[in-house]
C-alpha cells in the first residue's frame, strides 16, 4: 500500500489519545510539540501524563473509552493493546471520517506515523508503509548522525532571509533562483565555524551590495543569546 506523505497543521485542533501507557505518553508529547489540543482517555496513566493533566496541558478522562468519545476530534491515536477497544475506535473514526492511527496495527489506520528526525523546524521523516518499523528506526538513527543542530541553523538563517528576498518584488521564477544561490555549498561548515564575514559576503554577492542585511545581525544576536541560556 502506498501512503500519501503530508505534513498536517494541528495547532489548536482537538486530538484524542486512547490509552495511558508509555506509547500514549510518546504520542501525547508529539502532539503537544505541534500545538494540538489533546484529550487523553484512559482509566490509568503514567505519572508524567498525570502531571500534564494537573498542569492543564491536556484534558484527561480517567475512564475507559466509550462510543461517542471521538466526537469533535480532528485526529485520533489509539495507543492501547485492547483489540476490542481498537475495533470500536476504528468503527467510530471511520463513521466520523476522522484521521486515525492505531499504534502497531496498520489494518485499523488511515494514516501512519513515520520515524522522524527533528532539528528545530527541520523535519525528516522515514516511512516503510508499515512494513518494517525496525528499518525505519535504523534509518532514523543514521540520519540523526548526519543532520545535526547545524542544519537547523541553516534553516533559521534561510527563514530570516526569505522576507528580504520577497520584499524585492521579483517574479517567482527569479526568487527560486535566488533562494538556491543563497545556499552556499559550504553554508553548513561556515555556520559551524561561525565565519560570519564569509557568510555576509556571500549574501551580498547574491542579493546585492546595497541590500539591508540587518536580519543577519539579529540572527547572530539571537544565536548568541540562546547559547548563553
Amino acid at each position: 500500500m502506498s501512503y500519501f506523505p503530508i505534513n498536517v497543521d494541528i495547532r489548536n485542533r482537538p486530538c484524542t489519545v486512547i490509552g495511558g501507557g508509555r506509547v500514549a505518553l510518546r504520542k501525547v508529547k508529539g502532539l503537544l510539540e505541534c500545538g494540538a489540543d489533546v484529550t487523553l482517555i484512559s482509566p490509568e496513566a503514567t505519572s508524567e501524563l498525570e502531571m500534564m493533566a494537573v498542569q492543564g496541558r491536556i484534558t484527561w478522562y480517567a475512564r475507559g473509552y466509550k462510543p461517542g468519545d471521538l466526537a469533535g476530534s480532528f485526529l485520533v491515536i489509539a495507543a492501547t493493546d485492547d483489540e476490542a477497544v481498537q475495533e470500536q475506535v476504528h468503527a467510530e473514526a471511520q463513521a466520523g471520517n476522522l484521521l486515525l492511527n492505531v499504534a502497531d496495527v496498520p489494518k485499523w489506520c488511515n494514516f501512519i506515523l513515520p520515524a522522524t528526525v527533528r532539528q528545530g523546524d527541520l523535519t525528516i521523516s522515514i516511512s516503510t508503509a508499515g512494513k518494517s518499523p525496525a528499518l525505519a528506526k535504523r534509518l532514523r538513527q543514521e540520519l540523526e548522525k548526519s543532520f545535526g543542530p547545524e542544519y537547523n541553523l541553516a534553516l533559521e538563517l534561510m527563514g530570516s532571509l526569505r522576507p528580504v528576498v520577497l520584499a524585492k518584488g521579483l517574479p517567482h521564477a527569479k526568487n527560486k533562483i535566488i533562494f538556491e544561490e543563497l545556499l552556499h555549498p559550504e553554508l553548513i561548515s561556515l555556520l559551524t565555524k561561525g565565519d560570519w564575514q564569509t557568510i555576509s559576503s556571500h549574501l551580498h554577492a547574491v542579493l546585492g551590495a546595497d541590500v539591508d542585511l540587518s536580519c543577519l545581525d539579529t540572527f547572530r544576536r539571537n544565536l548568541h543569546n540562546n547559547s548563553e541560556e
